[in-house]
C-alpha cells in the first residue's frame, strides 16, 4: 500500500496551514497548473492537483478546494476522478464525518514515474511494430525506428535514475537522524 502525506502544520492555525502570503501561493499554484497543463495534464486537475501539492497536510476537501481555486464542487468532483484514475490522489473519509478529504501520496512523482516506464514500454513496442508495417528502410519507418530506441533507453535509464533518487533520499534521512541525535 502507498503512503500518503501526513498532516503536519503549525499549532497557531486550526487547519494546520502555516500563515503564509495567499495571492503568491495562488499565483504559484496557477503557474504551475499551467505547466502541467502544457505538458498535457487537464487544466482543471492540474489546478486541483497543484492546490493539494501547496497545502501543508497535502489533503483537503472538495468545498476547501473549491474555495481557494474559486471553482464549483462538480470541477472539484471531475478533477479529483481524473487524478484518482492516475493514481496521483486517494480519497479518505474523515474520521467521524462524512466528508472526503483527497490526498496525495507520498512520493507522487516517483510513482508517476514508475508507472509511465510500463507506458513507455507499451509505446516502444507500438512503435517496432509500426516500423515493421511501414518497412524498417522507409523514412517513417526509421523514425518509428528511431523513437522506439529511444524508448528503450529511457526504460534502461529511468530504473538507474529511480534508484540513485532512493539512495539520495535515504542518505538524507540517515543525515537528519544524525544530526537530531547529535543536537
Amino acid at each position: 500500500m502507498r503512503e500518503t502525506i501526513e498532516p503536519g502544520g503549525a499549532p497557531d492555525d486550526t487547519r494546520g496551514e502555516v500563515a503564509r502570503d495567499e495571492a503568491a501561493v495562488s499565483r504559484f499554484v496557477e503557474r504551475f497548473a499551467a505547466d502541467l497543463a502544457e505538458a498535457g495534464m487537464q487544466r482543471m486537475a492540474a489546478r486541483v492537483f497543484a492546490a493539494l501539492l501547496v497545502s501543508d497536510s497535502g489533503a483537503l476537501t472538495s468545498a476547501e478546494l473549491a474555495e481557494r481555486l474559486r471553482i464549483s464542487p462538480a470541477a472539484v468532483s471531475g478533477a479529483i476522478r481524473y487524478l484518482s484514475q492516475v493514481d496521483m490522489v486517494v480519497r479518505e473519509r474523515e474520521p467521524g464525518s462524512r466528508r472526503d478529504r483527497y490526498r496525495l501520496y507520498n512520493e507522487v512523482w516517483y510513482e508517476t514515474l514508475t508507472r509511465r516506464d510500463q507506458i513507455v514500454a507499451r509505446w516502444e513496442s507500438t512503435m517496432r511494430d509500426g516500423a515493421k508495417v511501414l518497412g524498417p528502410g522507409t523514412p517513417a519507418g526509421l523514425r518509428l525506428t528511431e523513437t522506439a530506441e529511444f524508448f528503450e533507453f529511457v526504460q534502461r535509464e529511468l530504473p538507474k535514475m529511480l534508484e540513485r533518487w532512493r539512495a539520495q533520499q535515504a542518505e538524507r534521512s540517515a543525515a537528519e537522524a544524525r544530526e537530531a541525535e547529535a543536537g
